[in-house]
Parts: structure tokens; sequence; C-alpha cells
């Protein structure tokens, strides 16, 4: 496993700008961009850094004018893809098999090789770019990267199949619009103190919910339960009945909310109180088999 936090200091973070994201925009910066989430859970007990948490009311009840710049839109694609919608409308595809229910393509997708439903070897030429849970070489993936308003980091977990593949899994955390999102990817274990203390802060987490090929329902609730995150969005839901059990481990921890459309906004304004998990259409309506 690398070492806490390792990287978080390292020379070079890329960075690219929303206006041109190909390659020809890219380019190298000498210092990472920080991390928020990270920051801000590292200070949750500083008296010299007092921390306002997410779920807070505005005063007097009211919301500031053109607040809409630091909303984020989460829609469900199918199995674990999340298609999540920066302010500034960048369009992230998490664990990317090539395909969208949405007639749209993303600018940025994000991949895992757990299984063929998870990755493609073919991404439309037209996506920007395609970040990979998994390294070459033998050594794991590695992503700092500013694309418009949004920074994509990732920590790696291990796979656990026939074999054990070290950091062949990644988590995915989207930083935008004030909000630390995260897609736990084909999270196969519970998470090491080194895990959470890379993880930092998440509002919202994206949590497969099979409870077989990937990590168990116990081991799932364990780890929403540490991170107490505003938002759980399940995925990965795979047979019926799945989702059901899944939220009876749950138990009165956590508030569960279905959604009637296919399409949540969220901001910093309007983060449930109480770790909520909100269901979104399609999220365990129909049997989703595994490659």
């Amino acid at each position: 496993m690398r070492a806490i936090c390792k990287g978080l200091f390292a020379a070079a973070t890329l960075t690219v700008g929303f206006a041109g994201l190909g390659n020809d925009a890219q380019a190298q910066s000498k210092d990472r961009v920080p991390s928020t989430c990270l920051a801000v859970a590292e200070n949750l007990n500083s008296p010299e850094l007092p921390v306002q948490f997410a779920s807070f009311t505005p005063q007097n009840n009211v919301i500031p004018a053109q607040s809409s710049k630091y909303d984020v839109t989460i829609s469900y694609q199918g199995h674990s893809t999340y298609l999540i919608e920066s302010p500034e409308g960048v369009k992230i595809a998490t664990d990317f098999a090539g395909w969208l229910t949405d007639p749209v393509t993303p600018d940025v997708v994000t991949m895992n090789q757990a299984h063929s439903s998870h990755f493609t070897q073919f991404p439309d030429p037209k996506i920007k770019i395609v970040l990979k849970g998994w390294g070459e070489g033998g050594k794991p993936a590695e992503h700092h990267v500013m694309v418009g308003d949004v920074l994509i980091r990732n920590v790696t977990t291990d796979i656990l199949r026939f074999t054990t593949v070290p950091d062949g899994n990644s988590i995915f955390i989207f930083e935008t619009g004030g909000l630390c999102i995260g897609h736990l990817g084909h999270l196969h274990h519970k998470l090491t103190e080194a895990h959470y203390t890379e993880i930092g802060r998440l509002d919202v987490v994206m949590i497969a919910v099979d409870g077989g090929l990937t990590i168990s329902h116990l081991g799932a609730k364990e780890i929403l339960s540490r991170l107490r995150s505003s938002v759980v969005l399940p995925m990965h839901v795979r047979s019926y009945g799945a989702l059901g059990l899944f939220l009876s481990y749950l138990g009165d921890e956590f508030a569960v909310e279905r959604l009637p459309k296919n399409r949540l906004t969220l901001s910093l304004r309007n983060l449930p109180k109480r770790p909520t998990v909100m269901i979104l259409p399609g999220v365990g309506s129909y049997s989703e088999p595994e490659e």
C-alpha cells in the first residue's frame, strides 16, 4: 500500500482548462492544486481553523443569489456509472464501460478493471480525458488532475478475486462546487486508517451494494458509518433484493429517500443534515449480470 497521502506534495499535477480539454491544452503545473476535502478533514478539530459544516442553514434562511454556480448535478446511468456535472459544466462518467443512458459525451471518464462492465478498451475518441483506476508496470495508479472547476484524485485499494491484485481498484474523488464526491469503485475489502486519511471528507459517496462480488453489506455499513457522508448513492445492485438487504443492514442510522427523477442537484445549501441514502430511478429495479 502506498504511504499515507503519498504524493500530496509531489511536484506535478496535470491541469486541464475546460475551454480546451484536448492534449494540446494539457500542461504540467509546478505544484499540486490543494485538496479542500483533505484540508477540511485534517482541521475538523483545529480551534485556529473553524470549520463550517456542509449541512448548514443559511442566515435568516435566505439562500444567496446566483447560488446555482455551486450546483452539482448527478444522474444514474446504470450498473456503477453515475454522470456528474460540475457547476461549470464539466461532465464526468464513473466506472465507464463505453455507454451511458443519457445521449451525452462526457469530458472525463474514470474506469476500474475488476470486470469488463467497469471499463472499456475503446472509449469514444471525443472523450478528452480517460483515467484508469489501475496502474502500469506494477505501479499503482496516481491521479491528481484539475479539469475546469473539478479536482479529480484517486485512492487505490486491492482487488480480491482468484488472487489479490494490489492497488487494482481506485476510489475516485471529485472536488467541485465546494462538495467532495467519492466513487468507491469495485471495492472488495474494508478500508484501513491509511485509506480514510487519504480519502478525507466526503459529502457524497457512491457505493456498491450487491453484497457479494464487492464488499459485504456489513462491511459497507462500517465504511458508511465511518465516513458519515450526507448523501449515499447506491450502485452495482446486480440482483433483486440486494438493495433492500443493504438498507436493512444500515438500520435507523440513515434516512432513505427514493427520488422521482433521475437527476439530483446538490450543493452546500441543500445537503441533508442526517446521512441519507438517495435512490435514483433505475437503481435496484432490475437484475444486473456481472461479466
